[in-house]
């Protein structure tokens, strides 16, 4: 039902009621501000993107508990936007797709079953610490390329909660200015992007963990495009990385 004139106006919430084994509902390109009410119980995935919804309500998501992927992309959310019940308590939502709204953090509240994020393309500044550490099992995937993190943005208690579980992280096109903490952490990264940041200098513990001698877990590292002179990485730097080759360091910018 997508590319329609259809909006909380003009769709009655007792539109979907009879659609008792309905699991999948495309609402994208059309004139939402919020989310729709009254969406079916049976619901799995949910696609709402380019819309103009401006918020989340403590009940939204009430009824449809069973709900598995949400995309919420190229909408106007913001992080005060999204009430802290709108989603927190859901066990079955594993992915969201907040993309290109207008996040300034990266929101709290989150559902504590979600496996795979999409914040890319925002504006935003800063992850708080603690953001994912009530999630369980634990964040997989944490896409925030397109954003605005610098030096300040990430908090030695960002990732907590992660450590375990994150197997792709993407943190490319932002304004880092050194690799984050806590990636070094991360016994389960696979892909690693900080390519396009401003980055300097790489720390001999800062992406592989020294004392860590399990296997060589990263199979893919970016960081082309900052300002690295790669004669000054040190050579135990990518120790954690299965193979030199999966490390791209070409291009670099001219400081």
């Amino acid at each position: 039902m997508e590319g329609n004139l259809l909006s909380e106006g003009n769709v009655n919430p007792q539109a979907f009621k009879p659609l008792k084994e309905l699991t999948y509902l495309r609402l994208g390109r059309n004139h939402f501000r919020s989310i729709p009410r009254g969406l079916p119980a049976s619901l799995l995935e949910l696609y709402l993107e380019n819309n103009l919804i401006e918020e989340i309500s403590e009940t939204a998501f009430n009824h449809t508990t069973n709900i598995n992927v949400v995309v919420l992309r190229h909408n106007k959310l913001d992080e005060s936007s999204i009430a802290p019940l709108a989603w927190i308590n859901h066990r079955n939502l594993e992915s969201l797709d907040l993309s290109h709204n207008n996040f300034y953090l990266v929101p709290s509240f989150l559902p504590k079953s979600l496996i795979h994020l999409v914040l890319a393309g925002n504006q935003i500044e800063r992850i708080p610490g603690y953001v994912f550490a009530h999630m369980e099992p634990g964040l997989e995937y944490l896409y925030l390329s397109y954003n605005k993190l610098d030096g300040d943005a990430i908090e030695p208690e960002s990732f907590l909660g992660t450590f375990n579980t994150m197997t792709e992280l993407c943190l490319d096109h932002n304004q880092l200015t050194s690799i984050p903490m806590g990636i070094n952490e991360m016994t389960t990264l696979h892909f690693l992007r900080l390519n396009n940041n401003k980055i300097r200098h790489i720390s001999e513990d800062a992406i592989c963990d020294p004392l860590n001698e399990n296997d060589s877990h990263l199979v893919a590292l970016r960081l082309e495009n900052n300002f690295l002179d790669p004669r000054k990485i040190p050579p135990t730097a990518f120790s954690c990385v299965r193979s030199y080759s999966s490390v791209v360091l070409k291009p670099q910018r001219i400081k």
